[in-house]
């Protein structure tokens, strides 16, 4: 069976057909790079409390973009360019994280993700990036995608997984990674020292947890996502070995 991937979900004012209403939305180009993967995609509503039974269910996870992060997650007054906190989300996505740790379950993080594992695990953001790097490359149209280079770390899980040490990507983002939260090293960054992807390589959840601040799923790089799919379906099998055993 493929995998199940669950993908962190906004919930926002949304209009569609005859409709205006609060409503449960990802991105298409999640699911369609989760499926493209091989995975099967699940979209997770921000309900804090459900995140243990979820994952419960789930053979991978993948922490999607979105809004700011609330500062007071970690100890900082707000910014005048942070945006207005989704406290439930944020609830919600710590939560899933510290789920898929216990149920060892794969984590990929992109944008938002990387900066919400981040500050579950103590770190601490730069609010408004342009402040720090004097620039604004990491987010230079309103409602598109740049493009930049980034510098993989040799040796890195993530060098591994795309087999390049210098990618261009798509990004849209004017936070990032300020103090790294603990258990998690660098493996890329921005020409300007920006902190652009994360992981984790001592027995991280399924083997397999990373965040990165770009944006893959509209790249033309699907290796992120094969690489999840890879571990949640490694999961899933020995999920059911487990389960087989215990019929025994």
């Amino acid at each position: 069976m493929a995998p199940l991937i669950g993908i962190s979900a906004y919930e926002e004012k949304a209009a569609f057909g005859v409709w205006n209403a609060d409503s449960v939305l990802v991105p298409a180009s999640y699911v369609r790079a989760v499926r493209g993967a091989g995975g099967v995609p699940v979209v997770l509503p921000p309900v804090p409390g459900s995140a243990d039974e979820l994952t419960r269910r789930l053979d991978g996870v993948l922490l999607s973009g979105g809004p700011d992060v609330d500062p007071a997650l970690y100890g900082e007054p707000a910014h005048p360019e942070t945006g207005r906190p989704r406290h439930e989300r944020d609830l919600f996505e710590i939560e899933l994280l510290d789920a898929a740790g216990r149920h060892d379950v794969p984590v990929l993080a992109i944008c938002r993700g990387i900066q919400v594992l981040n500050v579950a695990r103590g770190g601490t953001l730069y609010q408004h990036l342009p402040d720090v790097v004097g620039h604004d490359r990491h987010s230079p149209v309103r409602d598109g995608y740049g493009v930049h280079e980034v510098g993989i770390i040799s040796g890195s899980l993530l060098s591994g997984f795309i087999g390049s040490n210098r990618v261009e990507v798509p990004t849209h983002h004017h936070q990032a990674i300020d103090r790294v939260g603990s258990g998690l090293v660098v493996s890329a960054r921005a020409d300007d020292g920006t902190i652009e992807a994360v992981e984790v390589l001592d027995e991280p959840p399924g083997g397999f947890l990373v965040g990165v601040q770009w944006h893959p799923e509209v790249g033309d790089d699907p290796s992120l996502f094969q690489a999840l799919v890879e571990a949640a379906a490694r999961h899933e099998h020995e999920a059911v070995q487990v389960q087989v055993h215990a019929s025994d």
